[in-house]
């Protein structure tokens, strides 16, 4: 795991050591272990890197990379998970033991599209010095990210946006566009970004740079097209290939010389995760969870740490801490918080930085097989009770889906609301191609879960911690689109508690008639506590809500001459958030705006 800077030009730029040293270590903090800087030989290309020694700790792996006396080049944050097995398949004498070299090769021999035979998380720039071209290239899912900014003369990027700003090349200007999609969403999605002219690298993407800084954007990664529904099929089969599709992708995540790790929430996906890491671990692992003494799932979390013997740490956080370390955090992300454990989860790679470098973490299983049951049996709901609430289908999944209801957003923000019409538009059609109950899948796995990537590169990288996800292997996502029949992700109990769900609200009936991510379950069965298993999903509780005296003292003092409000309506919004399930994570969002935009855009980075 590290971080990459750098930019092209047409002309030649003034302070090109200052600017990239600059940059690099804004972004220190991705990568401590070591630094590196290239500069081509007509100097219209510049790069830089800082890097978190992960595989082959030698600094004959530092970067930024080259090959054939320096007519490539890369800087690559990430990790190549099979890179061993890709590494026999290319013809090269290979100098290195690192995926780095390998992928520089590999670029170098195959071209591009040999990213396809790739399986891992990666943001990289390759440079090729006689061409004059550059490639910028994000991993399927976009678990490692990477910004850029384009303008005539210029194109600057790097894995996080105070990389870009550092540069002293671009304007910070406040993007008024993202504030409601960011109220909707928890964050922005690509190839967005809160900076007017800085964009997010879509997921699954790679842009060739000319040397006239002609862009091209290329997909060259999706979704699969198929989504198995099938009644018919073996269980049995289909089990035991999706257990052994689940270990290779940990097994494979736990790759590394240095010591790995797993937080373990109390959660099943966390949990299995922890037991199955544990079964292959040739040492005792360190487990970690986080909790308030208001909230937390300390309980669930050591029978799972008794079972395997871990070497498990519980850390407690309370209210105090959570407000003092808001603004750092935000000043860590470029961009307001979205989701309120991003707090809690940095303070924890913090002390799991004492043990450990590499942690294993959950993301993406709910994802992959329905763990939001209440909102993944929307379209059951839809055709049932709520047939007749003369809304789309996509209008009504939106209203349960989105965190700050529309008619909140409406009543008081001032600003535009042209990323919800651009995203409405792409994703109504995209609803309209299949049933309710893909559509609702695709939904998740191309929007929601980049949020919750951007929380853990994050939290992570604060600490100088690499976070791999397991469930998001693309190998893995593959054959559970394919293969698994939606009936194995989110299953009846039986026909009788379908029947009678028919009549109650999903809120009612979710994981009391149903059980979602039931294959995760059944293998979790195999090698977890059955309290674990069976237990409802909580997620990862902040009680916000109990705060809500301390917020809105926070709201009094910040939002009063927001530009981004409407005039005079702080007492009225106040007064609506709490009519809200949701009251404290409304109100925390609201703030979270007004601390960051304070912090980015009332200074001049250029010089």
């Amino acid at each position: 795991m590290c971080g990459i800077n750098g930019f092209l030009s047409k002309k030649s730029i003034n302070n090109k050591m200052l600017r990239i040293a600059n940059m690099n270590d804004a972004i220190l903090h991705r990568g401590p272990d070591a630094g590196g800087v290239y500069i081509s030989k007509d100097e219209l290309c510049v790069l830089g890197h800082r890097r978190l020694a992960i595989v082959d700790l030698d600094e004959r792996s530092n970067q930024p990379f080259l090959l054939n006396n320096g007519d490539e080049v890369i800087v690559f944050n990430g990790e190549i998970y099979n890179y061993k097995e890709l590494r026999e398949k290319l013809q090269f004498q290979f100098k290195t033991k690192s995926d780095t070299e390998v992928l520089t090769v590999g670029l170098f021999q195959k071209g591009i599209e040999w990213i396809k035979e790739c399986n891992g998380m990666f943001a990289f720039c390759y440079y090729d010095d006689i061409n004059k071209t550059a490639i910028l290239c994000r991993d399927r899912m976009g678990i490692k990210p990477l910004y850029y900014y384009l303008d005539s003369d210029v194109f600057v990027f790097s894995s996080e946006i105070k990389g870009i700003l550092n540069s002293g090349l671009v304007k910070a200007e406040f993007n008024y566009d993202a504030i409601d999609e960011y109220l909707g969403n928890r964050y922005v999605r690509e190839p967005y970004t809160f900076f007017k002219n800085i964009y997010q690298v879509p997921a699954g993407t790679y842009i060739t740079i000319d040397k006239n800084l002609k862009i091209d954007i290329n997909k060259y990664w999706d979704l699969p097209s198929e989504f198995n529904v099938t009644e018919k099929y073996d269980e049995d089969v289909i089990y035991s290939e999706f257990k052994k599709k689940i270990d290779n992708a940990i097994s494979r995540r736990m790759i590394a010389d240095v010591n790995v790790g797993t937080y373990l929430s109390g959660g099943v996906d966390s949990s299995l995760i922890s037991a199955v890491t544990s079964q292959k671990a040739n040492t005792i692992v360190n487990t970690y969870t986080i909790g308030f003494p208001e909230l937390n799932e300390f309980e669930y979390a050591q029978l799972v740490a008794d079972m395997y013997k871990t070497n498990h740490h519980n850390i407690l956080i309370d209210r105090s801490n959570y407000l003092d370390l808001m603004e750092e955090i935000i000043s860590y992300k470029d961009a307001p918080l979205g989701v309120p454990n991003e707090i809690p989860l940095a303070l924890m790679s913090k002390i799991l930085k004492e043990n450990i470098t590499v942690v294993l973490s959950g993301e993406g299983a709910d994802e992959l097989l329905g763990g939001y049951g209440k909102i993944f049996r929307a379209p059951f709901d839809y055709a049932n009770i709520d047939k007749d609430c003369n809304k789309t289908f996509y209008q009504y999944f939106v209203d349960k889906y989105e965190y700050v209801p529309r008619k909140i957003r409406d009543k008081y923000l001032s600003t535009p609301k042209v990323y919800r019409e651009v995203f409405d538009e792409f994703a109504i059609d995209e609803f309209n191609k299949c049933s309710n109950e893909e559509a609702i899948f695709r939904f998740f796995h191309r929007y929601h879960v980049k949020g919750l990537l951007q929380r853990v590169d994050v939290t992570t990288m604060y600490a100088s911690v690499e976070a791999r996800v397991p469930f998001l292997d693309h190998e893995l996502i593959e054959f559970c689109y394919k293969n698994v029949p939606y009936n194995l992700k989110l299953r009846w109990n039986s026909v009788e508690e379908e029947e009678l769900a028919k009549e109650m609200n999903s809120c009612d009936y979710s994981e009391k008639y149903d059980t979602p991510k039931y294959l995760l379950r059944k293998y979790g069965l195999e090698l977890l506590p059955r309290d674990t298993v069976d237990r409802i999903k909580v997620g990862f509780p902040v009680p916000l809500n109990q705060w809500i005296g301390e917020l809105t003292d926070l709201a009094n003092s910040l939002l009063s001459e927001a530009d981004w409000l409407k005039k005079n309506v702080l007492e009225d919004l106040l007064s609506d958030c709490e009519k809200q399930g949701r009251s404290g994570q409304i109100l925390w969002m609201f703030i979270n705006i007004e601390i960051f935009k304070r912090k980015y855009f009332d200074r001049e980075w250029r010089y």
